[in-house]
């Protein structure tokens, strides 16, 4: 699928990003240890995050529950169309965001930049405000 393709190319161009093959097909994406999501050959993105930010995508309506793993911080979307594929895209940069904080010189710029990028809701850029480490006092 196209979209497949055209995902893994989009995500493995951001900073600190490594494309790996995935167990069942397609391709999974990581900083370092962490999996910031996955899509299958088929087109089913993958996506684990903090189970307040999944809950909020799921009552938002942007995203479905995991099929396999329901009850967890993993949410699901299919990529169908060129639509699709930029609200995929949207998904896993949410993800990426998580990371992209911890490995910043200045988190809350990031975390600012970021909300004004994939234009996050109040509720979202809160969800995430958890991940910016507090400032080390000298």
């Amino acid at each position: 699928m196209e979209g497949v393709e055209k995902l893994a190319q989009e995500v493995s161009l951001w900073p600190h990003v490594s494309v790996h093959p995935h167990r069942f097909g397609g391709s999974e994406f990581h900083i370092g240890k962490a999996e910031i999501g996955h899509v299958h050959t088929g087109g089913v993105v993958d996506i684990p995050f903090p189970r307040s930010v999944r809950d909020a995508l799921l009552t938002a309506g942007l995203a479905q529950e995991h099929r396999w793993v329901p009850n967890s911080g993993w949410i699901t979307f299919q990529i169908r169309g060129e639509t699709d594929f930029k609200h995929a895209v949207w998904l896993m940069r949410l993800s990426y965001l998580r990371y992209a904080l911890k490995r910043a010189s200045d988190p809350r710029r990031v975390l600012d930049e970021y909300s004004e990028e994939l234009q996050l809701s109040p509720q979202f850029k809160a969800l995430l405000e958890p991940f910016v480490p507090r400032s080390v006092v000298a």
